[in-house]
């Protein structure tokens, strides 16, 4: 089966809204998918573009292969950058899991500060 990582339109008429996913590429654009990997929405100033990392990098070792925009999306986020570097995916995790715990603690200063 090949797997390619692509856009999937969702949202309303002429609002788009867009979900970077892996999927069989044979099934139809907004047809069944393995698994969502990110969003991204042009439609805000700048463009919107959500992509889990790990997710992606490990699709792309599995040999999935990536449309124009999509591999455009990951060069953006820094997925292609690991990809081709060779990082881990467990690294990749940690990092993702640090990220968020530093976001955390960060919120929580901002809210004890306010208070």
């Amino acid at each position: 089966m090949a797997v390619r990582l692509r856009l999937m339109r969702m949202g309303k008429k002429k609002q788009p809204t867009y979900r970077v996913v892996a999927a069989d590429a044979r099934s139809p654009r907004d047809g069944r998918f393995i698994e969502i990997v990110g969003t991204y929405n042009p439609r805000t100033d700048p463009s919107t573009i959500k992509i889990d990392n790990a997710k992606a990098v490990a699709w792309l070792r599995q040999g999935a292969q990536p449309t124009e925009r999509v591999r455009k999306l990951l060069e953006i986020s820094g997925a292609w950058g690991h990809h081709t570097s060779g990082t881990s995916v467990e690294d990749l995790v940690k990092e993702q899991e640090a990220a968020k715990a530093a976001a955390a603690a960060e919120s929580g200063a901002a809210v004890g500060a306010s208070a």
